[in-house]
């Protein structure tokens, strides 16, 4: 499994475009304003498109869904029913900011938490992680010992809670249950920022490192 970054926007989000390298297989992750160059990655190296998948429906983390539809019309799109309301309001939600935001293609498929999605010889499994977002999901590959995890942490910091549907509690919850619950060694791919590891996180993080576990100091 091959994992490139494209990262780009005033938000300055990390678009993700996951490889399976025993096939062509490939999926999108979160296609923000980068999307672009990581649809001409797809076409430069002959890979085969099988989904865009969502961990959320912030802005800055779907505003490239058209992009990538416009070049592969029939790629399904997943995203969890919890964030259709925020899906279906990007114009809102950009307005919060003073931009401007054309509607989305409507998600085709639901991510549900517990279920793998396959792609080639690959998959990710489907972890529930709300508190950023409502219905934010992260993807885990155990064997591969890495995480796509939005915006629930960061290098150092973790996922905002003052935008609608947001909960501070229930992030902590979240990042405790499903983030270090995962051996050390896993490399956590964020929305923004550099990739770090559930050790670094866990003994760094001023918002996990109090008691190594996550819960509030």
């Amino acid at each position: 499994m091959q994992i490139r970054t494209f990262t780009g926007g005033g938000f300055g989000q990390n678009a993700y475009l996951v490889i399976c390298q025993t096939t062509s297989a490939c999926v999108a992750v979160d296609p923000g304003a980068g999307a672009t160059t990581l649809v001409s990655a797809i076409e430069e190296n002959d890979l085969d498109l099988q989904a865009v998948l969502l961990t959320h429906a912030h802005l800055d983390h779907v505003e490239g869904v058209s992009d990538v539809r416009a070049r592969h019309p029939g790629v399904p799109i997943w995203l969890h029913p919890d964030e259709l309301s925020l899906y279906r309001g990007v114009h809102r939600q950009a307005a919060m900011f003073g931009l401007t935001a054309e509607p989305q293609p409507e998600p085709t498929d639901e991510l549900i938490p517990g279920e793998s999605f396959q792609f080639g010889d690959c998959a990710f499994e489907v972890l529930f992680a709300p508190g950023h977002s409502p219905g934010h999901v992260i993807f885990v590959s155990r064997p591969k010992s890495l995480a796509l995890v939005g915006d629930v942490v960061f290098q150092g910091s973790i996922g905002r809670t003052d935008l609608p549907g947001g909960s501070f509690e229930t992030l902590m919850a979240s990042i405790r249950r499903e983030i270090l619950s995962l051996p050390d060694e896993t490399i956590l791919f964020p929305g923004h920022g550099p990739a770090t590891s559930v050790g670094q996180e866990r003994d760094t993080n001023p918002f996990l490192a109090p008691r190594r576990s996550g819960e509030l100091a």
